[in-house]
């Protein structure tokens, strides 16, 4: 069967009647059936090209979806409660809405910033790998919703595997028509675009991301002029996370409510977690916002190696969100608001597990070394901050200093906390809050240690 007549004869993707979906938002913590998961492919085990994608019920209506218009699409996302996936958390329909401004003659663009390089995080890869249609599909909706012409996807060097498949996929869409001129049939012309960056972790932050699509170093600019004003190629532009991208032809066609009946209030929907570390079966999985932590690591992964009991602590969000210890994963939900609350972040929903036998203080010290290394070193509190807890973290790892200069730790980071261009400042700043939050007793008897240790080398 062609492609063509697949598209026309594939079954309705399934949408709740009026009921069900209220009988959802009732039972909002309840785990995700099959039939609600927006990633379909998200193990690769099916066709990943676009006749799979199409059985899959991806590029189902889109051409209706287009014709409506970017005020309807824009409604849509923002009553689906859609926040930013990428680690902010920044409501999606009003980013997405600051692109609609009155014509100047300049082109708009979206940008995809498939970078993912917070180490930890591996789900936007996932829907490059395996479901690349659903992000090109994804684009165009966007697009359509910010007046763009083009959408440029950024992709870190290192994914060559999935910068291949996007490629394919995206000459696929184009042979049918999909993209393009008159894209779906709709009279909308839209083109798709794959950059690969050189795996550079600061060019995760946006307008880092721009200047390295531009050709330039990448750095952070300032701001004001935001993105929307000036952005790539000094027109308004718009940078969104892979998966915040892919989920929006979904909720178009299931409806906004559909999507909001997931999770709590503010922190809707379903939601890529990516569990790695001291659990027995490290994953990635679709699962709806607001599960609890525990419920996720048990139910995905076959728990905690060695038990819950031998959990020591998480970071809940990709290296930059703050620790938390046992007794807070013990009941704390997957999402936004609750993270918040706990001193940590959602991030990006990369669970780093850690169990006993974790040297705790060495795992945050090399975590800050990665941070040393990827600062771009254009602000002095981060280029030279973050190089000062670097120095005083290794030191922490051996015991070599005294209980004092635990809250000077807590200082510095303070001063490099919010005081940058860019986030990476307080990327590597909240890491090592955490440990001190909650660890600072491992931090003392390991410098108890180390001098009882030193003593008796002396009286030898």
């Amino acid at each position: 069967m062609s492609v063509s007549r697949l598209f026309l004869s594939c079954a309705k993707p399934w949408s709740p009647c009026g009921a069900f979906a209220t009988q959802i938002k009732c039972f909002s913590n309840a785990p995700l059936k099959d039939q609600d998961r927006i990633f379909t492919n998200l193990y690769g085990r099916h066709d990943w090209k676009l006749k799979g994608a199409v059985q899959r019920g991806d590029w189902y209506k889109t051409k209706e979806i287009v014709l409506k218009g970017k005020d309807w699409i824009l409604q849509q996302i923002k009553e689906s409660g859609l926040r930013g996936r990428g680690g902010a958390g920044f409501p999606t329909g009003l980013k997405w809405s600051f692109m609609n401004r009155p014509p100047d003659g300049r082109p708009k663009y979206l940008v995809v910033n498939a970078d993912e390089g917070e180490p930890g995080t591996c789900k936007d890869r996932e829907i490059m790998r395996h479901d690349p249609h659903k992000l090109i599909e994804g684009c165009l909706v966007a697009g359509v919703s910010m007046g763009a012409r083009a959408a440029y996807i950024y992709i870190r060097g290192e994914f060559y595997n999935e910068a291949s498949n996007l490629n394919v996929a995206i000459k696929e869409a184009y042979d049918v028509g999909y993209i393009g001129k008159n894209a779906c049939g709709s009279g909308y012309d839209f083109d798709v675009f794959v950059h690969r960056g050189a795996g550079a972790y600061i060019c995760g932050e946006e307008t880092s991301l721009i200047e390295s699509l531009e050709g330039k170093q990448g750095k952070p600019r300032l701001k004001p002029p935001f993105p929307a004003e000036v952005g790539v190629f000094g027109c308004p532009t718009t940078v969104a996370n892979v998966e915040t991208v892919a989920v929006a032809p979904t909720i178009c066609r299931r409806t906004p409510e559909w999507f909001a009946g997931f999770g709590r209030e503010r922190n809707t929907g379903t939601k890529l977690f990516n569990i790695s570390g001291h659990v027995n079966f490290p994953c990635t999985v679709e699962e709806t916002m607001s599960i609890p932590m525990k419920e996720l690591i048990e139910k995905h992964c076959g728990g905690v190696r060695g038990g819950w009991d031998n959990l020591l602590c998480v970071i809940p969000g990709g290296s930059s969100t703050p620790l938390i210890p046992k007794g807070v994963c013990d009941d704390v939900l997957m999402d936004f608001d609750a993270l918040v609350e706990a001193q940590t972040g959602l991030g990006t929903a990369a669970l780093i597990v850690m169990d006993k036998s974790t040297d705790v203080i060495r795992a945050i010290a090399r975590l800050m070394e990665f941070y040393k290394h990827e600062s771009c070193g254009q602000c002095t509190p981060c280029r030279e901050g973050v190089t000062w807890m670097n120095d005083t973290l290794r030191r922490f790892t051996k015991g070599d200093a005294d209980p004092d200069e635990i809250d000077s730790l807590w200082e510095i980071s303070k001063q490099v906390e919010g005081h940058t261009i860019c986030a990476l400042g307080d990327g590597a700043a909240w890491p090592a809050q955490g440990l001190i939050r909650h660890m600072r007793p491992i931090l003392e008897d390991r410098m108890k240690a180390y001098r009882e240790k030193q003593g008796q080398k002396a009286n030898i």
